[in-house]
C-alpha cells in the first residue's frame, strides 16, 4: 500500500467585513490603539480568519459596558486575541471604545468604571457571560490547498464522490491536513487485501472547516490501487466494509 501522507499543517466563520476592515475598524475606534505593542498589529496584518463574540455585559441605570472578544487565526496555526471594552460614562454618552491585548489588563480596565462589582445573586446589573469560542479541529498552514482539492476528487472513482457543490466550496481553500485515520479495522478475505482511510481537512476562505474522506485500497479484480472519496468518515468506513465483503 501506499505510504501514509505528510502531514500538512491544517486549522474559522463567515463575516460581512474583510479581516482588513474588520481590524481597521476596531483600531480606528479605539482610545488607546496606539498602546498596543507593534508585534501584535504585524501578527494581526497576517492573519487568515477572525471570529469575534460578546464576552460579557452589563447595564445599570443608563450606563453599560459590554466586553467583546475578538480572536484572529494567525498563519503558524496559533490564536490571537484582543479584548475590546465597550461603555459610557455618562446616562445617553457615546460609547467609548478601549483594546486590550491581556485579560487582566481589561479586567483592571474596567475596574475603573462607575460600576458596581458584578454580583451574580443581584438582579441588577445584569451579567451576561456567554459561552466561549470553540477550538479549531485542526492545525495548519497555507498550502496550494485549492489544487490539492481539485487533484483529490479527480483521482476519486467511486460514482458518489462528492459533487461539483462540493468543489466549488473547495476552490476557495486557503490552507489543508492530511492525516490518516484508524479505529475500526475492516475486515478482509483476500490475503494481501489493503485499505487506508485518510481525512483531508480544508479551511475555507470564509473561516469554514471541512472534511473529505479517502479511502485507499486493492479490492479490485486486478489487485491495483484504487482511490475513493466521501464527504463522511461514516460513508467512507461503509464503503470499505462493502468493498472488502464483495471481494471473493
Amino acid at each position: 500500500m501506499s505510504v501514509p501522507y505528510e502531514t500538512t499543517a491544517y486549522e474559522p466563520r463567515e463575516s460581512p467585513e474583510s479581516l482588513e476592515e474588520h481590524l481597521a475598524r476596531l483600531l480606528g475606534r479605539a482610545l488607546n490603539s496606539f498602546e498596543l505593542p507593534d508585534e501584535t498589529i504585524r501578527h494581526l496584518d497576517c492573519a487568515l480568519a477572525y471570529d469575534s463574540s460578546l464576552h460579557s455585559a452589563h447595564h445599570s441605570s443608563g450606563l453599560h459596558r459590554e466586553t467583546y472578544r475578538h480572536t484572529w487565526l494567525l498563519v503558524d496555526g496559533s490564536a490571537l486575541t484582543l479584548w475590546e471594552l465597550v461603555y459610557n460614562t455618562a446616562p445617553g454618552s457615546e460609547p467609548q471604545h478601549e483594546l486590550y491585548v491581556d485579560e487582566e489588563e481589561l479586567r483592571t480596565a474596567t475596574a475603573r468604571l462607575p460600576f458596581p462589582p458584578d454580583n451574580p445573586e443581584l438582579d441588577l446589573p445584569v451579567l451576561v457571560q456567554l459561552s466561549p469560542l470553540p477550538e479549531a479541529r485542526h492545525a495548519y498552514a497555507p498550502e496550494d490547498s485549492a489544487d490539492h482539492a481539485r487533484r483529490l476528487l479527480r483521482r476519486a472513482e467511486n460514482a458518489d464522490r462528492p459533487g461539483t457543490d462540493v468543489a466549488a466550496r473547495l476552490a476557495t481553500a486557503s490552507g489543508h491536513q492530511i492525516t490518516q485515520a484508524f479505529g475500526r479495522p475492516c475486515r478482509t478475505r483476500r490475503a494481501g487485501l489493503c485499505f487506508s482511510l485518510y481525512e483531508h481537512a480544508f479551511l475555507l476562505s470564509d473561516g469554514v472547516e471541512i472534511s473529505l474522506w479517502e479511502v485507499e485500497h486493492t479490492a479490485t479484480p486486478d489487485g491495483r490501487h484504487m482511490c475513493e472519496v466521501y464527504v463522511t468518515e461514516d460513508a467512507a468506513r461503509d464503503a470499505m466494509e462493502r468493498r472488502a465483503a464483495q471481494v471473493p
